[in-house]
């Protein structure tokens, strides 16, 4: 590849990040499944050691595999580097340890997956790191929450379930006047649609388990940063100590899956905007949120900063829990199930599963409801996803 060249979002999804040939000239790199790599001597322990040499020692650190999965998503975000890690939350926990000591406090905005408020909320406070609940569709108010002890802003873009947009250019230039990092879950929109290290975010994080794999086979994250150094300290200091390693497999697959990242998002949102327009004017629904309808809150900022809308889709039924579960457990066609972004269409109810942990009383505080149903809307043919979704609504 012509490291002089540079080439587009789709070209790069393939070949981004490669150094060279593959071993024995194989089109498909190889998974270097091996724990443990040896060495020629002591001296070049000490290279290794000393990071004097690029060589391997043990794949919790390094592996090949692993380094290309990074060195491609570090391309495609337009970041310097990136870290590869087991879990999405596991990219998210140490990212946000990286940066929290006791005595400091994170800023989050106040709608965020499940198991990420939970971090915030419960798991750092024990640590002794605050946090505050910040409506950050709304920048201005960051300028009353912010004190000497905040470390860290927090947030998703579009956020889960509600879609959401946060303005990242506003968050940022108000976050660097005070010198505090500011974190962006990607996951939605992928760097095909948007790509946060452009607008000056500090660190993006995926749930590489969703998009970036696709196919619903993998559990994994990666967090990508601009900061060399930084993706250095996060690698050894956080992810290797705390062991959150990627296995090498799961790094090929993501390569594989990654081939096709522009092409299933073209599809996804293709897809999703004939759904989210369907549904707009569906009798049964109260209210649709996404970020490619005109009348959408947050539409004139998402077509800013992002290239697309993505496929995720939430929306309201007129009507109580009850009706939203009938709507759920009656799809033929969707899948309920908790994650997003794989081939097939996904559907969930937020308040019963991926946000069980927001307290119910406190639900519209969050910007959540109970008859609030999240679609991640699939590559099937969208009539028939459509024609699902009709007959499942029709009982309600």
């Amino acid at each position: 590849m012509d490291k002089n060249k540079e080439y587009k979002f789709d070209t790069l999804s393939i070949h981004g990040g490669q150094e060279g040939k593959n071993p024995s000239n194989a089109l498909n790199p190889p998974i270097f499944q091996t724990s443990t790599f040896v060495f020629n001597n002591t001296e070049h322990v000490r290279k290794v050691m000393n990071f004097e040499s690029d060589d391997y020692v043990y794949t919790r650190g390094n592996n090949p595999t692993l380094r290309l999965f990074e060195n491609r998503m570090a391309s495609l975000e337009e970041g310097n580097g990136s870290v590869a890690f087991a879990s999405g939350m596991a990219a998210i926990s140490s990212v946000l340890f990286s940066f929290l000591k006791p005595g400091d406090n994170v800023i989050i905005n106040n709608t965020l997956y499940g198991s990420s408020y939970s971090v915030a909320t419960e798991l750092l406070p024990k640590y002794n790191v605050d946090y505050k609940v910040v409506d950050l569709s709304n920048p201005e108010s960051l300028n009353d929450k912010i004190d000497e002890n905040t470390k860290v802003i927090y947030f998703e873009t579009p956020s889960n379930p509600n879609l959401r947009i946060i303005d990242i250019k506003k968050v940022v230039e108000i976050a660097k006047k005070h010198n505090i990092k500011v974190v962006v879950d990607n996951t939605f929109a992928t760097p095909y649609f948007q790509k946060p290290l452009t607008l000056g975010v500090d660190v993006v994080v995926h749930s590489a388990t969703k998009y970036i794999c696709g196919h619903g086979d993998v559990v994994a994250g990666v967090a990508v940063s601009k900061n060399q150094d930084y993706i250095h300290k996060l690698k050894f200091e956080y992810m290797c100590e705390f062991g959150g390693a990627m296995s090498p497999f799961n790094a090929w697959l993501l390569l594989r899956g990654l081939k096709t990242l522009g092409v299933r998002m073209r599809e996804h949102e293709r897809n999703a905007k004939k759904v989210a327009k369907y549904l707009n004017t569906h009798p049964k629904v109260k209210s649709v949120m996404y970020p490619g309808l005109e009348d959408f809150k947050g539409h004139n900022i998402a077509k800013e900063q992002m290239k697309g809308y993505g496929a995720m889709i939430s929306f309201e039924i007129d009507g109580d829990l009850e009706d939203a579960k009938k709507v759920v457990d009656n799809v033929k066609l969707a899948k309920l199930a908790v994650s997003l972004g794989d081939c097939e269409t996904l559907i969930e109810l937020p308040a019963a599963m991926t946000h069980l942990g927001y307290p119910k009383e406190q639900l519209a505080k969050f910007g959540l409801t109970e008859t609030m149903i999240r679609i991640s809307v699939g590559l099937e043919n969208v009539d028939d996803i459509i024609e699902d979704l009709d007959q499942s609504l029709g009982l309600v």
